[in-house]
């Protein structure tokens, strides 16, 4: 993966890799190098649990599994059930994003920062699939401020990239050469009351095959899937 521009590597939590026996989580044969990718906001500490996390896995059998607001407890995805794990806490914060796989990264998940709001700073985690590199974000709530953060994301991805995760947005994304394909059901419901679409994938050089809204309410946000093909 050669990134368009430089990035800064922050430290991120990169447990070993584990394959515990009898626990075959292997995705089906995907035609013309599809992959397949469940984005989920977790809600630290009183949402989703890494069993919740497992359960999902083994349902929706994914190449790549990308969680937002992934606390320490996260970490012991690869020990219960093997797999490629990586974790990019947010700096000074108890959560972070992190991404799971049944297969061995092309090379460790980087972490690189974005332009930081009043309150927390945000960092995007780049994971290199092999044909596809996947930026996971979960970005700032301004309406402003996160649109910036998209656009560096954007500067630093090479040309066949999809953008997943929470990108607390109100509209279209505005981003040149990018194309929403995700599904268009609400994904989070806002105050309890208001259903928004704020977990979204956008794409450069991919076609969308599948895309669906997974119905499992244990955080407030629920998961995405798309399944994405590289353009010939």
């Amino acid at each position: 993966m050669t990134l368009a521009r430089p990035y800064l590597r922050l430290p991120s939590i990169q447990p070993r890799h584990g394959t515990p026996p009898q626990m075959d989580l292997t995705p089906p044969e995907r035609e013309g190098e599809a992959i397949k990718i469940v984005s989920w906001n977790l809600l630290r500490r009183i949402g989703a649990t890494v069993r919740d996390v497992i359960d999902l896995i083994r349902v929706e059998r994914p190449d790549l599994m990308l969680m937002q607001e992934a606390t320490v407890e996260i970490d012991a995805l690869p020990t219960l059930i093997g797999g490629h794990y990586a974790r990019s806490p947010l700096p000074g914060r108890i959560h972070g994003l992190a991404c799971w796989s049944p297969w061995p990264y092309r090379r460790q998940p980087l972490t690189c920062t974005l332009p930081a709001g009043t309150l927390i700073r945000r960092v995007a985690q780049i994971v290199d699939c092999g044909t596809v590199t996947v930026a996971n974000v979960h970005l700032s709530h301004g309406q402003l401020l996160n649109r910036r953060q998209l656009r560096r994301v954007v500067q630093i991805l090479p040309h066949q990239a999809a953008i997943l995760g929470d990108f607390n947005q109100v509209g279209p994304a505005l981003i040149r050469h990018f194309h929403d394909v995700g599904p268009r059901e609400p994904t989070h419901r806002m105050a309890d009351m208001l259903p928004i679409r704020l977990d979204r994938c956008l794409v450069r050089g991919l076609t969308c095959i599948e895309r669906h809204v997974i119905e499992n309410y244990a955080s407030d946000h629920r998961p995405i899937s798309v399944l994405l093909k590289p353009m010939r």
